[in-house]
């Protein structure tokens, strides 16, 4: 624990020595909603919840993509073996994933914040809107700093991540969307069990596979 509260102290340095890494994720969110207002309640004055749903996980999709891929293309190879000689791969992987789920849980929900008063809000059911935004933030970062870890072996890292990490964010996504259209609807708590189980078990296996797969990809 103390390995990986280390680690995790040195991601967050690195992060505020780096701020405009952050100040540019927050502006493509606004930036990026202001557009969807100009876009679509320029013409009408009340959006349809479905395609409001929609618009809002495109937006948080894309922004993991870009907070998470420079989780080991920031690090440099002499940094990296500087690593290896003091911490375990798996200190080092789990840290990583923490932070990056920490990181864009705060994203997510300055997102949906933002979204929700420059959009409208239409949600039902609002504590199951914001447990399936901290699950699915759970799930990307975990799916996503796995994958950029493997990205970051390979020169053209940018391509090899968004193809790699389609197909394991898929069945993720559109879990989290059919959570969030029960929240979105209002509808009991129940009905939506079985989503809430399937995303805690994706997490829980992308973080073991996660932690089992990556010294392999360290030693190399």
């Amino acid at each position: 624990m103390k390995e990986i509260k280390a680690l995790i102290q040195k991601e967050i340095t690195l992060e505020w020595r780096q701020r405009y890494a952050l100040n540019g994720m927050l502006l493509y969110i606004v930036s990026t909603v202001f557009v969807c207002y100009l876009s679509f309640l320029n013409k009408t004055s009340q959006l349809n919840p479905l395609t409001w749903n929609t618009l809002f996980w495109i937006i948080l999709l894309f922004t993991a993509v870009s907070a998470i891929s420079k989780s080991f293309t920031q690090e440099r190879a002499g940094r990296l073996l500087y690593y290896y000689t003091l911490a375990s791969p798996q200190g080092v992987i789990l840290s990583k994933i923490l932070y990056n789920s920490v990181l864009m849980l705060v994203l997510s929900l300055l997102g949906f914040g933002f979204y929700a008063f420059v959009m409208g809000n239409p949600v039902g059911d609002m504590t199951l809107y914001l447990t399936a935004i901290a699950l699915a933030s759970v799930g990307f970062a975990s799916s996503l700093t796995m994958v950029a870890g493997i990205a970051s072996k390979a020169e053209n890292n940018g391509a090899l991540m968004a193809i790699l990490s389609f197909p394991v964010i898929i069945p993720m996504l559109l879990m989290v969307i059919k959570l969030a259209k029960n929240a979105l609807d209002g509808l009991d708590r129940g009905s939506s069990t079985d989503e809430v189980l399937v995303l805690l078990a994706l997490d829980a296996i992308v973080i073991s596979l996660s932690l089992i797969l990556f010294p392999y990809l360290w030693r190399s």
